[in-house]
């Protein structure tokens, strides 16, 4: 028997969050392995005015609490040192507790570790429930990503983490920007298995355009030195190519090339080894639900 934790930061979604841990109890009925909770609330200013659902599956639930908000990607970081340092376990799922990602997919995460214990775990995605607008403008953060890494990723956060793993990324200063990006970048040879994008439970998605550009923004900026290098040689190559011709209109790549740089630059600067080290003084305390 497998001991499992699933990681879920919140901030403000309790009804959500409670709709899912009946999900993923009544999911997770058959399985043999030994589930437990780690719920991250992001200093939420709304309290859980819900009772928690009756659980027959899920062994064990704990809250822990922050004291300022620090964001989704520092969550989980935070969640996974806390974890790894503090708990006994075997594999970590960090899922987003909005129904978003499905609860029944996390038997498929399970499946797949039982042969093949110590490989990081995706869940790519194959769907998306979100408009054509928001879809769209995914499809061009994947191009872009793909562009200025050469890195097709296909998953978030919903992923199975082998606890050998974990304990190498808390060491990773890039974790503290982005948790997919910082995964990219150190682990090649990974196994996957096709997820669907489910919809919000409650209300719409919190995933605005401007957080969709800095989603996008802090998973390029992990491969910083890479990006780098290819500004520089498309700099270089436009240039002599328009060497004869410049005018305002040739010159707005250029200005969309300096405006990703810096871009990338600022983001970057958001990597912080000493600040993920730190990570769990900003822990206010820790309720033990069930």
């Amino acid at each position: 028997m497998k001991k499992i934790k699933i990681l879920i930061p919140i901030y403000n979604d309790w009804q959500s969050l409670n709709k899912l841990l009946s999900d993923i109890d009544k999911h997770l009925e058959e399985s043999q392995h030994d589930i437990s909770l780690i719920v991250i609330n992001d200093a939420s200013s709304e309290k859980n005015s819900d009772k928690i659902p009756t659980l027959k599956k899920i062994s064990s639930i704990k809250i822990i609490n922050m004291k300022k908000n620090q964001g989704h990607a520092r969550c989980i970081a935070t969640g996974l040192k806390y974890i790894y340092e503090k708990e006994d376990f075997d594999y970590v799922i960090p899922m987003d507790g909005d129904g978003e990602d499905r609860p029944d997919e996390i038997s498929l995460l399970l499946d797949k570790i039982n042969n093949n214990p110590n490989m990081l775990i995706t869940a790519n995605r194959v769907k998306r429930s979100e408009g054509v607008i928001f879809r769209f403008c995914y499809a061009i953060h994947k191009f872009l990503t793909f562009i200025f890494t050469s890195q097709s990723i296909k998953f978030g956060n919903f992923t199975c983490l082998p606890k050998s793993i974990v304990g190498e990324i808390i060491l990773d200063s890039s974790l503290w920007n982005s948790f997919s990006g910082t995964l990219a970048s150190l682990y090649k040879n990974r196994l996957s298995i096709s997820s669907i994008r489910g919809k919000r439970y409650i209300g719409p998605s919190k995933m605005s355009f401007f957080n969709l550009l800095i989603h996008s923004v802090s998973i390029i900026s992990v491969f910083k030195i890479t990006v780098l290098t290819r500004c520089l040689i498309f700099l270089i190559v436009y240039l002599l190519l328009i060497s004869k011709s410049v005018s305002l209109i040739t010159s707005i790549p250029v200005f969309l090339l300096f405006v990703m740089v810096i871009s990338v630059l600022a983001v970057g600067k958001r990597e912080n080894i000493f600040e993920l080290e730190e990570s769990l003084s900003n822990i206010s305390n820790i309720e033990d639900i069930k």
